[in-house]
């Protein structure tokens, strides 16, 4: 394998970067806990590269609860839970995941990425068809893959490209299965989910929706782009989201009717076939799920945050592309050696944000991706955004 081209052209990308002089900015090791700030090699950062949107990671009643979970269950239930790996911690998460959602019924699994790819895997097959937004995640491509079924991207939230693409293909194939996301990480726009919803139905297709990063930061109490949009939850036939972000721990989950999530529960491989959340994971996703509810105001902080970060950076003439209504703003620069460049200058000046460039996103636009937290100052929020406005400037032209 060391003699594979994809292996050659990695690592003359990777030499790329270190010839531009700036620092590789992946894989740093934080020292710590990253909230609002994190540490590395014993320097404290401002960051915006954590999914930790709600300070959750890192609680004292989260942290007690995995503790709690390690003490009693260990550190692996051990087994697939059909058999042997089956926890009430694990049991109780679920319904509390499924009230949360407004669902009838919850399944959780070991990993966001893992779960995108089993459910639509095992959902259609060779006789059927996937409509995907074409910056659906990796995850929601792989699952493509695995499937066999045929595969037709629209262009991003483009619903008459959609419709296009539903009366032309439906009446082809077994199944059609729609798959979006309720906030696009690279963007931080929302679906239209409404408009989605009127298509599937019209059409008798399937819809999933990916909330991994709008669950617990879009809607009035976090419960995401069904709760923003105020649609009936039955209008969706799958709702995805995962345990790593508003939720401080890992997994995934699928949420939907009681019968839908039982025959998953039976049948699903990437379940089935695999060992159960940890206990403390299952613990720590429980009680993030549980201050959620109870702590109504750090999804109101959170957005609140959101907004000022998006405002001064419009203000200050950054363009922040259609970022709205998510915790989510990138700073467009297009070019890959600019972006990587006001990064590096921005870790200097103690504020990490994560570049993102070619194949990540389209040659010509890379960009700067911002993560607001729940947990971040409205001092900070304002240095960040001038010392980006200021290291912008300094490299236009």
């Amino acid at each position: 394998m060391d003699d594979f081209p994809e292996v050659r052209q990695f690592e003359e990308r990777r030499g790329a970067i270190v010839a531009s002089g700036a620092d590789f900015p992946y894989f740093r090791v934080h020292q710590g806990n990253i909230r609002d700030t994190t540490e590395i090699g014993g320097r404290s950062y401002l960051s915006f590269g954590s999914y930790n949107y709600l300070g959750l990671s890192g609680h004292p009643a989260v942290n007690e609860a995995a503790h709690r979970a390690v003490e009693r269950y260990g550190t692996s239930v051990s087994a697939s839970r059909m058999l042997s790996g089956e926890r009430d911690l694990t049991v109780r998460l679920e319904r509390a995941l499924a009230d949360f959602l407004g669902v009838g019924d919850c399944l959780a699994l070991v990993s966001g990425h893992a779960t995108n790819v089993t459910a639509i895997g095992h959902l259609v097959g060779a006789q059927d068809l996937v409509l995907h937004d074409a910056l659906a995640h990796d995850s929601i491509l792989q699952g493509c893959v695995l499937s066999g079924a045929a595969r037709r991207p629209f262009a991003h939230n483009d619903m008459e490209r959609l419709a296009y693409l539903l009366r032309s293909n439906r009446s082809r194939f077994r199944r059609v299965l729609i798959a979006v996301e309720g906030a696009y990480s690279m963007d931080g726009d929302l679906v239209d989910l409404p408009a989605v919803i009127e298509l599937k139905q019209r059409y008798g297709a399937l819809l999933m929706v990916d909330e991994a990063h709008s669950i617990g930061t879009v809607g009035d109490s976090g419960r995401g782009v069904g709760e923003f949009f105020g649609v009936d939850r039955s209008g969706v036939d799958l709702w995805m989201g995962t345990l790593s972000k508003a939720f401080a721990s890992c997994g995934g989950y699928l949420g939907g009717s009681p019968r839908m999530v039982s025959w998953l529960r039976h049948t699903l491989p990437g379940f089935v076939y695999s060992v159960g959340l940890t206990p403390a994971n299952a613990a720590a996703a429980l009680a993030a799920t549980e201050l959620i509810v109870a702590e109504p105001r750090r999804v109101r902080t959170l957005r609140r945050n959101a907004e000022l970060f998006l405002g001064l950076a419009s203000a200050a003439g950054l363009a922040t592309g259609s970022s709205a209504h998510t915790p989510i703003v990138p700073c467009l620069l297009g070019d890959s050696a600019r972006t990587l460049a006001v990064a590096d200058r921005l870790y200097d000046r103690g504020v990490i944000v994560d570049p993102i460039f070619h194949p990540a996103v389209e040659e010509g636009l890379a960009r700067l991706r911002f993560f607001v937290t729940s947990e971040h100052g409205e001092d900070d929020i304002r240095r960040a955004v001038s010392v980006l406005a200021e290291e912008v400037g300094s490299t236009e032209g």
